[in-house]
């Protein structure tokens, strides 16, 4: 009864100034502190799908015509390692995404929907491949946000923006729109051209052994995208098995 009384007294008695008592640790801590830090989601915002009538059309001046002949650039993957178009054009019918970057919550939208429709598209043997201005680094952050299973390639220097022909100049007032956004094409690009793409996808398939322009959908309206089944539908029109 002594001993426990002992005990009971300790336990209670308040500690010599400096000390603390250690406390244990309850599995509930242990487990929290286990937890990585929850990745934030990129902002998104709706799209609307073009009517069937103007799918398949370019606007302005921007993007290569049905027939062109597909051209080679050289690009980065997003882990930095410099890539050829042509050799992705090696591979089969390639359905090349043209976005702004990953600042931009639309082309978040229609990277997301892609991602999950990846394997209709593979079914398809069609490969996705997505390109902006973005750095190596950006392309990286964007690819890893939706767990995008196909490239992400940086295109900051326009290599394949110019080959394709859809590259917009940001004039002063859309620049200080964006910077008012908290978005900074500097620092996404690395570049100080204020150059990026108009929204555009285009499906390059071989042609007598050669690559070119199956299909073209370019909209400076960047809110307007077509959709995956929109997509899903051309490829099987276009590409006649």
């Amino acid at each position: 009864m002594h001993a426990k009384l002992f005990a009971l007294v300790t336990a209670l008695a308040p500690l010599p100034s400096g000390c603390s008592r250690t406390e244990p640790v309850s599995e509930a801590k242990t487990a929290q502190a286990q937890i990585s830090p929850i990745k934030s989601t990129p902002r998104t915002m709706p799209l609307t799908a073009p009517p069937d009538d103007k799918l398949g059309t370019r606007g302005g001046d921007f993007g290569l015509a049905i027939g062109a002949p597909a051209p080679d650039a050289r690009v980065f993957e997003a882990d930095g390692k410099e890539v050829s178009l042509a050799a992705l054009y090696a591979r089969g019918p390639t359905l090349i995404v043209f976005y702004r970057g990953g600042w931009c919550p639309f082309c978040n939208t229609q990277l997301h929907a892609l991602a999950e429709a990846n394997g209709d598209f593979t079914g398809r043997g069609v490969s996705l491949v997505a390109i902006s201005v973005d750095k190596a680094d950006e392309a990286s952050k964007t690819r890893a946000s939706w767990t995008i299973p196909f490239a992400v390639l940086a295109d900051p220097l326009l290599a394949a923006h110019d080959a394709f022909r859809v590259t917009r100049i940001v004039d002063a007032s859309e620049l200080e729109k964006l910077r008012g956004f908290g978005i900074d094409l500097e620092q996404a690009s690395g570049q100080t051209h204020h150059k990026i793409a108009v929204p555009s996808i285009f499906l390059v398939a071989l042609a007598d052994g050669q690559p070119v322009v199956r299909w073209a959908h370019v909209d400076p309206e960047y809110k307007v995208r077509p959709s995956v089944a929109q997509l899903l539908q051309m490829i099987d029109r276009v590409l006649v098995r």
